[in-house]
């Protein structure tokens, strides 16, 4: 369980550290015992018009999600050296992965992020269940049908997701302020 304090400490760190012109907003932190993923939003893309007296006409769809798309892009190889510098300095700091990705506008996209394996057990009902999203095609393997699975539960349980991490953060803290073991 990572602690309230700890995720203070990395959120404290980075705010201090990355650089103000990367952030339109505060950066978008998740911790976890193997990962940092940071998602920096930058400023949107701002397709106006021209300087004519003609109509404006507002830009399609799909030209704001290429834009979008053309200025993460943009963004990830101008940075990436200090992306790499500051991730390098925070895994020392805080012994974990860094990972990075970005947010314009209602585009997002993360580049890089750990996949860590987890070793479960199942019985037979449960298998069958991962091998029938593999043979609907939902899934390429047992391993992808098992992600799929956590991926479902954690998008139509978020709140309740959330609520339990509260309350795990609030046992972490308390056990902290206990006697020593």
């Amino acid at each position: 369980m990572i602690t309230e304090a700890t995720q203070e400490r990395v959120r404290g760190w980075f705010a201090g550290r990355l650089p103000q012109d990367w952030q339109a907003a505060p950066a978008d932190i998740t911790v976890d015992r193997e990962e940092i993923t940071l998602v920096l939003t930058v400023p949107d893309v701002d397709l106006g018009t021209d300087a004519t007296d003609a109509p404006a006409e507002a830009p399609s769809d799909a030209e704001l999600g290429e834009a979008r798309a053309g200025r993460a892009k943009a963004f990830r190889e101008d940075t990436r050296g200090e992306r790499m510098k500051i991730a390098r300095e925070a895994e020392h700091r805080f012994e974990r992965k860094v990972s990075w990705g970005v947010r314009v506008g209602e585009h997002a996209e993360l580049w890089t992020h750990v996949a860590a394996p987890v070793m479960t057990r199942l019985r037979q009902p449960q298998r069958l269940v991962l091998d029938t999203l593999v043979e609907a095609g939902v899934a390429r393997s047992r391993s992808e049908a098992l992600a799929w699975c956590v991926r479902l539960v954690g998008q139509h349980e978020e709140d309740w997701l959330a609520e339990l991490r509260d309350a795990m953060g609030a046992v972490a803290d308390v056990r902290s302020k206990g006697p020593a073991a």
